[in-house]
């Protein structure tokens, strides 16, 4: 009796015997080898079925020379956005059976490098969200690191596939969103001054003052995360903007954080916006009006073009989203 009939786990020598076939040809059916002729196929995997034989996923990455498992390497996981990132990646990846190893550079360009390929190693293909690594270290990297989709980066010279969100075009119907409504006197509050998506919005903004020359633009160095948000409060207040456009969500809901601790009413004496649209901008309060970014489907974009170039297969064209603008209580009229 076959070691799979006595409820034990069954080996492959043992399909092999009530298929009536050698262990290569298992071996070949298993791993999906469609040159295999499909009556013994067949036979084959009904003696696995019997059996309840489960290859080995260590064996299966060896005779296949992969892991099954891709990485994605993000510069903050703290950050939402990267977590819908990737949910959409983990949940389109696993209906093709592969599973996802996440990195966090934790904001450390000296370590995205070095992490990007350590990663690359031990896995088939990578995933690489690396918005502030210098362009001649990034193309100079991706040789070691193909297959590779990249995420928030764009440039000619990049050869890889690419999904970005249109940060330059995204952020100007914010910032006329709140021209509309009075506001005159605009402060931006920057993100990391190294990003290359910090240098997008600025772009836009500049675009947009230029074609409203009644806007004074004012920028004020913040960063990327909720604490940078609730600590630029005093210089938000000093500038005298009535409207705040900030980098992200978080950034925005650590100004909403702090304008509410010292007592500043939003949007009556100042309008906030945020970009992103994360899962908590509809539940803060006053709830946040900012830019939506499709960023599950940006996870599951970059999945795709992925596992075509895992096919040896030409991937789709890169994508670039354009942000829809999120319209809810956190601006409003300026204070005559």
């Amino acid at each position: 009796m076959a070691k799979g009939a006595r409820g034990k786990s069954a080996t492959i020598v043992a399909v092999a015997e009530m298929a009536g076939v050698s262990v290569s040809t298992v071996s070949r059916v298993m791993n999906g080898n469609f040159k295999v002729d499909p009556a013994t196929a067949e036979r084959v995997r009904a003696a696995a079925a019997v059996l309840k034989y489960q290859p080995s996923p260590l064996a299966r990455s060896l005779v296949l020379g992969r892991t099954q498992m891709v990485a994605i390497l993000v510069p903050d996981l703290a950050n939402p956005t990267f977590q819908s990132v990737l949910r959409g990646l983990s949940r389109a990846a696993a209906k093709d059976s592969y599973r996802v190893v996440v990195a966090d550079s934790t904001e450390q360009t000296s370590e995205e490098s070095i992490l990007a390929v350590e990663l690359r190693r031990c896995c088939d293909a990578l995933v690489l969200c690396a918005p502030r690594m210098p362009e001649d270290e990034l193309l100079s990297l991706l040789p070691q690191l193909a297959p590779v989709v990249l995420i928030n980066r764009d440039s000619p010279r990049i050869s890889a596939p690419t999904l970005t969100a249109d940060y330059e075009t995204g952020i100007q119907p914010l910032a006329l969103h709140l021209h509309q409504l009075g506001h005159r006197r605009i402060g931006y509050l920057e993100g990391n001054p190294d990003s290359v998506s910090n240098d997008l919005r600025l772009r836009g903004l500049r675009t947009f003052a230029g074609e409203h020359p009644d806007v004074e633009l004012v920028t004020i160095p913040c960063g990327v995360t909720f604490e940078h948000g609730h600590a630029v409060l005093d210089a938000v207040v000093a500038s005298g903007v009535t409207g705040a456009l900030a980098f992200n969500d978080l950034v925005a809901m650590g100004l909403l954080s702090a304008l509410h601790e010292k007592g500043v009413r939003v949007p009556e004496e100042l309008s906030v916006t945020g970009f992103d649209d994360i899962p908590f901008a509809r539940f803060t309060t006053p709830p946040l009006t900012t830019a939506s970014v499709p960023v599950v489907e940006l996870g599951e974009e970059a999945w795709k073009r992925l596992h075509a170039l895992l096919q040896d297969e030409r991937p789709d064209h890169d994508l670039n989203f354009r942000p829809r603008i999120e319209v809810r209580g956190s601006t409003g009229p300026v204070r005559s």
